[in-house]
């Protein structure tokens, strides 16, 4: 079986180190290991108009954005399919035959759902769209068959809903010979990288909190986003010894730092750990952490802001990316919704024998 690969975000804004972390960095790893033989990577405009109905606007402007940082971060459209989720109608005619496997109850427990609607203040009145889009996520999912999907953990749950999905679908419609693919979730190895908390400590990096660094920033924003970071609040003195639970900055070190970056930016230290052994025990400034994180993310996104630039000079050319993908996507989506149509008997036009068979059975 082909080892397939689907992910994405949703365009409603520029991405950020969060994501760039949690599932970006990794993907390119991913198109470029040789592993997979197919690399799905969507803009879910769709999705993202869910909770963005009277703003499509806002969606629309950051179809843009996204593409820029997928190939700044270098996605690469001869490796990886890049496509936008709205283009394919075939994902919402899937997404409504799924929609007859799953029970309202089982959609209200879902962990990652409910903990949207109360981030978005949903819960006196929940659109039903995003109350179905993990459905909606399954269509995503299982259209090109993919049988891993680069998630954070807080997605899990959704993943998990896919999976019941398609066990139900081939229990029912294929149980000798499954159409529908079982996927499975890929996470983050590193701990750092599983859920980056915003600059302000607080546990979700949110474009609408503003505790981002995005990935186009400049240098100077990126110096005052860290200099302004959240440490420990008890460290009021060079003196005092330091606390590493909830410290942002050594969470981002833990997911940026390596040893090279001690050698070029603090050559006093050998590595992080020797780094946090002084924090811990006293004698070391929250300002020479902050600069010495300053200088290791320069050094990450400086590249990859570059690139972004120079593709920005060429916007009709992303597009003509966006298109062809969504032109080779919806290639695909078709042949696998033939499928399910066909395990569902609903193919009436193309079932020659039914026909056959019911002509000769009114001939009699």
């Amino acid at each position: 079986m082909s080892k397939i690969i689907l992910t994405g975000d949703r365009p409603t804004g520029r991405l950020h180190i969060g994501h760039y972390v949690g599932s970006l960095r990794r993907r390119v790893e991913l198109q470029n290991s040789g592993e997979y033989d197919k690399t799905y990577i969507m803009i879910a405009d769709a999705q993202a108009l869910t909770d963005n109905v009277d703003n499509p606007d806002k969606v629309r402007e950051n179809i843009i954005e996204v593409a820029l940082d997928y190939l700044a971060c270098g996605l690469d459209p001869s490796k990886a399919t890049l496509f936008i989720q709205s283009q394919i109608s075939e994902l919402c005619e899937l997404t409504f035959y799924y929609m007859n496997l799953v029970t309202v109850s089982r959609l209200q427990r879902n962990p990652t759902v409910k903990a949207e609607i109360q981030l978005r203040n949903f819960e006196a009145s929940i659109p039903v769209g995003f109350f179905c889009y993990p459905i909606s996520q399954a269509a995503d999912i299982t259209f090109c068959k993919a049988t891993t999907v680069p998630v954070g953990e807080d997605q899990l749950p959704m993943i998990e809903q896919t999976k019941e999905i398609v066990h139900k679908f081939n229990s029912i419609y294929a149980p000798d010979k499954p159409v529908l693919v079982d996927p499975q979730a890929l996470i983050p190895e590193a701990e750092a990288c599983k859920r980056l908390p915003g600059t302000d400590g607080k546990a979700k990096m949110s474009k609408s909190l503003g505790n981002c660094i995005y990935l186009a920033d400049t240098a100077d924003e990126i110096r005052t986003k860290v200099m302004g970071m959240y440490t420990d609040p008890l460290h009021l003195q060079v003196s005092d010894p330091g606390h590493l639970e909830g410290n942002t900055v050594f969470i981002y070190l833990d997911a940026f730092a390596r040893d090279e970056h001690f050698e070029r930016y603090l050559p006093e230290y050998a590595n992080l750990d020797e780094l946090k052994a002084h924090y811990t025990r006293g004698g070391l400034g929250d300002v020479k952490v902050k600069k010495f994180l300053n200088s290791v993310i320069q050094e990450e996104l400086e590249p990859i802001r570059n690139r972004r630039t120079e593709f920005a000079k060429d916007i009709p050319e992303i597009y003509n990316i966006l298109k062809k993908g969504s032109d080779a996507a919806r290639e695909v989506a078709g042949q696998t919704l033939s499928e399910v149509k066909q395990a569902m008997r609903i193919d009436y036009f193309e079932d020659s024998e039914m026909i056959k068979a019911q002509s000769e059975r009114y001939a009699e």
